[in-house]
């Protein structure tokens, strides 16, 4: 929010010497300083959503909630600046609960807070300095990194608290270190609440349950709860947090190349790498090409509270633009571990909601199972010149070659696949309102089990 003042004068003096008047000299209107009061900014979300299951479950839940989140950012200070932010959701209640079961088999758990409920809470709060090239940012924020971020899926996203460093001082290059101590879990969490094998696979630990509804745990504690998986019969789990350190170099027409590394104190390093590459076809053109690369190496350290880790993923990418149609092609494998029918960290681990995968569906995210060889296509059409509004469709398919060493149904492997749509509509007459319908399918998500999903969502940014 800003204020300009002006302030305008005028005067005039009539000077009599021998009969003369002089002359009218007018005053030019000045412009006072502009005055900077910081600004608001945040996001208001309307979310429903419908799935219902078929197979090994039988059953349809629907919920519908509102919230988001409203900030404000301090006035830059010599590159000082402070912010914080209020998250919040509402769940509408649309379905009856029997009051002696509570029973609340009716509802989708993926848009409120723990056991269904409202709540609200400081989400970032933090300081921001720049200087020259270096940024230091420190508190409450939200993160989007290949291997710990906000996985903004449903209601409320992840949220952390860091202190994080950014350098450009080296030409095509931007230097990260950051050091991430507690994290929250956003609603879709629920999802995973008593399913640590399927949920080390698909962003969340086995710690999401203590981690919910604006609860900001250590993240040893979101990542293990309280299991005690590496058997030295501690069950404590809270570790010095999550160092991570990272370097994108865009010094190459049309390359980027990005690595990651982090230290997830007695639990685990990760290294993440990936190359991007887009160029015009040779054939066409008017044809852009574009491919990818990616690599996920992990390995237990320290104390290991996790139990073994050694895991290995690999995918690639290639996709196409043509004018408002673009489409591509993803395939993933990873390695088989070396693991027990109970231990969690079968293939790649990603309890802090990171989720890079080229090759993930909308709900299904089994390529990181151990074992599992998967493929993707998908494609996207934008409508602004057919319809004169600002829409885009897409569409995918994805499936997963699991195998029998995998955390979820150990012993079992099966073929899981999902195909879906999404459409979205950026309002021209409401600046910052996007309206958004989505659609999966999964089928086989676990052998025997299916569903058809769909959602509505508004979102309206400022």
């Amino acid at each position: 929010m800003r204020t300009y003042l002006a302030i305008s004068v005028a005067a005039s003096t009539l000077l009599m010497a021998g009969g003369d008047i002089a002359p009218f000299e007018p005053v030019v209107a000045t412009e006072a300083a502009e005055v900077d009061y910081g600004e608001l900014f945040g996001q208001f979300r309307t979310f429903y959503i419908d799935r219902t299951y078929s197979g090994l479950v039988n059953n349809n839940r629907n919920s519908l909630a509102t919230g988001g989140y409203i900030g404000y950012r301090s006035p830059d200070f010599n590159g000082l600046t402070a912010a914080v932010a209020a998250y919040g959701v509402y769940g509408f209640n649309i379905h009856e609960v029997d009051s002696d079961s509570g029973d609340t088999a009716s509802y989708d758990p993926a848009l409120m807070g723990r056991d269904g409920d409202n709540y609200a809470f400081i989400g970032q709060a933090y300081l921001n300095y720049k200087f020259n090239n270096t940024n230091i940012k420190v508190g409450r924020q939200r993160l989007d990194t290949p291997l710990a971020g906000a996985d903004d899926a449903r209601m409320i996203p992840n949220l952390f608290e860091a202190a994080v460093v950014t350098n450009t001082d080296l030409e095509d290059t931007t230097l990260t270190l950051a050091h991430i101590t507690r994290e929250t879990t956003g609603t879709f969490s629920n999802i995973y609440d008593d399913a640590y094998g399927l949920g080390f696979a698909s962003g969340y630990g086995a710690g999401t349950t203590l981690a919910q509804s604006g609860d900001f745990v250590n993240m040893g504690r979101v990542a293990l709860g309280d299991n005690d998986f590496n058997g030295d019969g501690s069950i404590d789990n809270k570790t010095d947090g999550v160092t991570a350190v990272a370097a994108t170099y865009k010094g190459f027409d049309g390359v980027t190349l990005t690595a990651w590394d982090y230290y997830a104190h007695d639990i685990l390093n990760a290294v993440y790498l990936q190359a991007d590459y887009g160029w015009k076809c040779l054939l066409n053109e008017n044809v852009k090409m574009n491919a990818s690369a990616q690599y996920i190496g992990q390995s237990d350290v320290g104390d290991a509270l996790a139990g073994k880790v050694d895991s290995n993923y690999w995918g690639v990418k290639l996709g196409a633009s043509l004018g408002a149609f673009s489409a591509y092609a993803a395939y993933s494998q990873t390695d088989t571990s070396d693991i027990t029918p109970t231990s969690p960290t079968s293939g790649i681990i990603t309890p802090w909601g990171g989720m890079p995968a080229f090759t993930q569906g909308m709900v299904t995210r089994h390529q990181f199972f151990s074992d599992t060889d998967s493929w993707k296509v998908a494609g996207t059409y934008k409508l602004n010149e057919l319809l004169g509004e600002d829409i885009k469709a897409s569409v995918f398919y994805t499936e997963f070659d699991i195998g029998a060493t995998n955390s979820y149904d150990y012993g079992t492997a099966w073929t899981a696949s999902e195909s879906g749509w999404d459409i979205q509509y950026n309002v021209a007459s409401v600046e910052g309102l996007n309206l958004r319908a989505r659609a999966n399918y999964p089928r086989d998500f676990k052998n025997g089990l299916d569903w058809d999903e769909y959602r509505l969502i508004i979102n309206y940014n400022f």
